[in-house]
């Protein structure tokens, strides 16, 4: 593979927008330029408007500036004009995306979810596609792109390339089960009502083996919808935790959704990386990540669920040997850097389309 840092003089690719610690979009930011840098592709980052302070310093220290401007302000940024533009699912972006075509940048859009947003809409009728659109999953692009389709968008400007993860970030440590003792269970997502099953509590009743629950993260909108806790669960707000500690304490992942569509879930990642297996439903971006029985458990029903986590919670030499073989998977297929590198590549040396 020829790498991003084959060649002595590469193009500055601008990000608009800016990591963040919630959602997944934003750790997928994080994460895709830090993979860009490791291979040489020199990055400049736009944050949609104000830069945190914090990943500001972050971002400095893998060799990434960061350029504040304002929309106004953006013809006066050197070297953008002409150059290529990544956006991760942002709206800001959106709002603000004519100035950047004015400008001939090649735009490659990345949504991270399995509907297309309004600003996206309203932007497409008025201005047509953008140059290229990124998928993270099989499902995702099955889903958006005869929707993309209608306002213009062809396939040879879609790419699927999984979503950049960093698994040096997570450290593999499967925490031992002592057969007699609680089985760990939990979840982590982000406080949206569809992120949760309503279901969620008889869910994990339903597993016949002692267990405990840490769900993360929680407010007043998830109590409402899921109703007050048991005795055996504990719920923390938002970044209460990292989400290396909340996963240093699971003996297993079980993540039911209660609406929301998973295109290429980050958490499952989080998960495999730190010897978490992970129990999910056999539907959406879970069944291009698990394979089924061998690097966690796909259930097509509440009861296979519970009966799944059980399983887990019997037999510990099982346990560890999935979250062995799903680390593997994390870094052999499902992230391995060079080839998701390889991939984008080829995004970003296509030259914009001039007749859009």
């Amino acid at each position: 593979m020829d790498g991003l840092n084959s060649a002595a003089e590469r193009p500055v690719v601008f990000v608009a927008g800016y990591p963040g610690e919630v959602g997944g979009a934003n750790t997928e930011c994080w994460h895709t330029i830090r993979l860009w840098r490791r291979f040489g592709l020199p990055v400049r980052c736009i944050p949609t408007w104000r830069p945190d302070p914090c990943w500001q310093a972050r971002l400095e220290h893998i060799g990434c500036p960061t350029i504040v401007a304002s929309p106004a302000e953006l013809r006066r940024v050197p070297g953008l004009a002409s150059s290529a533009v990544v956006s991760f699912c942002n709206s800001r972006f959106l709002e603000e995306a004519d100035r950047f075509r004015e400008l001939g940048c090649k735009v490659v859009w990345v949504g991270c979810m399995t509907w297309l947003m309004p600003q996206e809409r309203k932007h497409y009728h008025r201005r047509g596609p953008f140059d290229a659109y990124v998928f993270q999953s099989q499902y995702q692009q099955e889903q958006l792109l005869p929707q993309l389709a209608k306002f213009g968008v062809e396939a040879r400007q879609c790419f699927l390339i999984r979503g950049a993860f960093d698994w040096d970030d997570f450290p593999f440590r499967p925490l031992p089960h002592r057969r007699g003792t609680p089985l760990v269970l939990g979840r982590i997502s982000r406080a949206a009502a569809d992120k949760y099953s309503a279901a969620t509590w008889s869910i994990y009743r339903r597993v016949l083996y002692p267990i405990r629950a840490r769900l993360m993260a929680w407010d007043e909108t998830i109590s409402h919808k899921l109703g007050p806790p048991p005795p055996w669960a504990e719920c923390l707000p938002a970044q209460a935790e990292t989400p290396q500690q909340f996963f240093a304490t699971l003996h297993c992942m079980m993540q039911i959704n209660g609406g929301a569509e998973e295109n290429w879930p980050r958490s499952g990642l989080e998960a495999m990386a730190c010897g978490v297996p992970v129990v999910a439903q056999n539907r959406w971006g879970w069944k291009e990540m698990i394979r089924h029985g061998e690097t966690g458990f796909l259930a097509d029903s509440h009861d296979e669920m519970a009966y799944h986590a059980a399983r887990l919670a019997y037999d510990e030499d099982l346990r560890i040997a999935i979250a062995h073989r799903a680390r593997r998977e994390l870094e052999e297929r499902l992230a391995n850097p060079a080839a998701l590198a390889s991939v984008w590549q080829r995004v970003l040396e296509t030259g914009p389309d001039r007749n859009r």
